[in-house]
């Protein structure tokens, strides 16, 4: 008889680990991307078009775009606040130190 060739999942994943910090910033991206996304639902329910939103924001429309495209990390809180009160929204900033919050800022 041949001989097998089935592999335990346990042997698979011990010849290859999994990489923590690589799964982490898969799930940071994938947050990000889904924060952007609610933020453009909410732009479309309003009936708001990216270009229309740009100009309320002296921005850009691929500004816009990125923001919207999972891009939040790298966009200013100015940006992120100017984004969410030309939707008529308010931010709120939380500091966290472990198990306390902090409200920085509330407007």
């Amino acid at each position: 008889m041949p001989e097998s060739r089935t592999v335990a999942w346990q042997g698979v994943r011990a010849k290859r680990p999994v990489d923590e910090a690589a799964v982490a910033g898969h799930v940071a991206r994938m947050e990000a991307e889904e924060r952007a996304y609610r933020l453009r639902e909410i732009r479309e329910e309003q009936g708001v078009t990216q270009k229309q939103l740009a100009e309320r924001m002296h921005l850009t429309q691929p500004t816009i775009s990125a923001l919207e495209s999972g891009d939040l990390d790298r966009s200013g809180l100015a940006t992120l606040k100017s984004y969410v009160e030309a939707l008529g929204g308010t931010i709120e900033v939380v500091a966290t130190f472990g198990d306390r919050k902090l409200v920085v800022s509330s407007e």
